[in-house]
């Protein structure tokens, strides 16, 4: 009984025990749960009061990403506002490359894009393979999965084709949820007028990842315009489109992506859409440009006809021409012709090998830098470039330079016997033809064209006087005022400045003999726009007006912005009235039957200046001249390398414009108070 009773005792001692255990443990549980609990309500206080601002910026920063949209760019129209460069709207299709895209889906991606182009593309189109494709991609390998190159970067939508058919936009947007990576965005495409006005002033586009390595200074360009750019953005390349980069571009615009935590996309895309480009009205009539153009083209054929060598028969081998018509008040060009032009739509989606082979010589501006003629490599080098010596187009300066320099009096007589001999070793200039003029002054020497003129009475005694410490810089000056040896300040890409040379003979021969030379015309190598410029200065007498080529800028919806209706005097130089009139008078020299009928009285002077190429002397045809004589409204000049006497060989190129601004626009003043 008291071994049962000591058992019972024990029993409910061990129960009191767990009990007090149980207890301990549960209070040790409670107080746990407390603690961490307290410690998540602090964390969470912290977070929330805290790093409000910094968890916020890591969610926004991890929770989403952002593409630029380019903008749409401005149009460029003659004018009366007719569409030379302009934006059609367009619907491309990019691919996104996304984590988790293994190689085998992308490449069965692009075989199925591909099969999609040829279903339900432009059959006419050239057609877009899964190679191309899947290299447009750019993910770093090919349709074998070897690997081509570093894969750009994954954040960049890649474009694979602009300007998709209605049947191809809705073939991918029925099997989106298939094709995943692909969208499709609305772009802007830049299309060129087919008639191909005016293209190499206008220039044309690439993209931008093309043309910023082309060199620093375009890099330079573009980032002077402000903003970011996107790599397969089209950007100017040359000409007006990349003179006036930051004018036509507009502002980008935004695609926001929500993401997860593995990079998905996973909710809708925010677009903040990009601002429109300004647009530009150009002071260029494209009914006069075209006339400019058909004008060059028409006579090149002319000149290699039966009647075009039996009246010019050094003529023959032309290939190509240049225009510049520049309005005398204002500076304002109105056209600019560079023959041979092609389409530059070609640029539009790349451009092959073999397209660029086909226009490469054309390309380039010929009335503003020089351009190679566009001829087989064996017989390019066999022909004069863009860039020729004035020739006699010259000599209303030269007699500028006696006149105002005292070497010469408007009155003073010269006997012209037909040639000239200066120097020690008794060099000899000769008249063309070897014509004798018998007794010019200023101005009949002008009209008569005479070289021995120029180099007796000018030249050479210029070369003569003891007033000056070196005569070729007296020359130099003239020159450079007159806008020949420096650009046009026309503020175009590419412009060059010529070529004079005369420095370079006073090396090699003699100071005397380039300052003789230089006289007619045969010292140094303009463009056409400094022969524009220049003829735009005989008019004006004395003002060297900046060429323009914008009229106004609008923006897109066409309110005016900003206008440029005044001239831009870029130097004037000061020569009596006296003097102006013997030269201006002067400049009645014969221009074939180019000009019969004219109704205006004019002022004009041809050139056939002289280059001596792959070892042999070649003519080319100069002319300039500026219209009407009494109130000079348009001043025009035209070269055509190879293309012979200037009377026959450009100045029927010149009539043709002069009659097209007449017609379109009005020689003299059509208002009620000019009739």
């Amino acid at each position: 009984m008291a071994v049962q009773l000591e058992n019972q005792q024990d029993a409910a001692q061990q129960e009191s025990v767990r009990k007090r255990h149980f207890a301990f443990r549960l209070n040790l549980l409670f107080f746990v749960t407390f603690v961490l609990f307290s410690i998540l309500v602090v964390n969470l206080a912290y977070l929330q009061f805290v790093k409000h601002e910094e968890m916020k910026a890591r969610e926004t920063s991890m929770g989403s990403f952002s593409t630029l949209i380019a903008p749409i760019r401005g149009n460029i129209f003659d004018r009366n506002e007719y569409p030379l460069a302009y934006t059609e709207s367009t619907q491309s299709l990019f691919f996104r490359f996304e984590p988790g895209q293994d190689k085998d889906y992308v490449v069965e991606l692009a075989k199925r894009v591909a099969e999609a182009f040829a279903r339900y593309g432009d059959p006419d189109a050239k057609p877009i393979t899964a190679e191309e494709v899947i290299k447009r991609m750019d993910v770093g390998y090919d349709l074998n999965k070897e690997p081509t190159k570093q894969p750009g970067l994954i954040s960049l939508p890649r474009r694979i084709k602009e300007g998709l058919s209605q049947r191809e936009i809705a073939y991918f947007l029925e099997h989106k949820d298939e094709l995943r990576g692909l969208e499709i965005t609305e772009e802007s495409i830049r299309k060129y007028d087919t008639n191909t006005i005016a293209v190499q002033l206008i220039g044309y586009l690439r993209e931008f990842s093309t043309a910023s390595n082309q060199t620093a200074s375009y890099l330079n360009r573009y980032k002077e315009t402000g903003g970011e750019y996107l790599l397969d953005e089209y950007v100017g390349f040359d000409g007006l489109e990349l003179m006036y980069q930051d004018v036509l571009r507009g502002k980008n615009g935004r695609k926001r992506y929500p993401i997860n935590a593995q990079g998905r996309i996973v909710g809708q895309v925010e677009i903040e859409y990009p601002e429109k480009g300004n647009n530009l009205i150009l002071s260029l009539d494209k009914d006069v440009q075209l006339a400019a153009e058909n004008a060059i083209m028409e006579h090149l054929e002319w000149l290699k006809s039966e009647e075009g060598k039996k009246y010019n028969e050094k003529g023959t081998e032309a290939v190509a021409g240049y225009a510049v018509a520049m309005e005398v008040a204002t500076g304002h060009v109105v056209a600019m012709a560079s023959i041979p032009d092609y389409d530059p739509n070609v640029w539009r989606g790349g451009i092959s090998q073999e397209e660029y082979a086909e226009i490469q010589w054309r390309i380039a501006n010929g009335t503003i830098r020089e351009r190679y003629a566009d001829l087989p490599d064996d017989e390019r080098g066999k022909h004069p470039t863009s860039l020729v010596p004035p020739g006699s187009s010259l000599k209303p300066l030269t007699v500028l330079v006696g006149l105002n320099e005292g070497l010469i009096t408007p009155n003073e007589r010269f006997n012209d016997t037909g040639v000239f001999v200066y120097g020690r070793d008794e060099s000899r200039v000769r008249n063309a033809g070897g014509r004798a003029f018998g007794s010019l002054n200023a101005t009949t020497a002008i009209k008569n064209s005479s070289n021995t003129y120029m180099a007796a009475m000018v030249g050479n005694r210029l070369y003569m006087s003891n007033k000056y410490d070196n005569s070729l810089d007296v020359w130099d000056s003239y020159m450079k005022q007159f806008g020949l040896g420096v650009t046009t300040g026309s503020g175009l890409p590419g412009e060059s400045a010529g070529d004079p040379f005369y420095y370079k003979t006073a090396e090699t021969s003699s100071r005397q003999a380039a300052l003789v030379f230089a006289s007619f015309g045969q010292q140094g190598r303009y463009t056409t726009l400094q022969l524009a410029q220049y003829a735009t200065m005989l008019a004006n007498r004395g003002k060297r007006l900046q060429p323009q080529f914008v009229q106004k800028i609008t923006d897109y919806e066409g309110n005016v912005l900003e206008q440029f209706n005044e001239p831009v005097v870029l130097n004037e130089v000061d020569i009596p009235d006296e003097y102006w009139d013997a030269v201006i008078n002067g400049m009645e020299s014969g221009v074939s039957w180019a000009f019969d009928g004219f109704p205006y009285n004019f002022r004009r002077k041809t050139g056939t200046s002289e280059s001596d190429v792959a070892g042999k002397r070649v003519e080319n045809a100069v002319f300039i001249a500026f219209a009407p004589a009494e109130n000079p409204k348009l001043a025009v000049a035209v070269v055509v390398p190879e293309g012979g006497f200037g009377g026959w060989g450009a100045a029927p190129i010149a009539r043709k414009i002069f009659d097209a601004y007449d017609e379109k626009i009005g020689l003299v003043d059509r208002t009620p108070d000019g009739e």
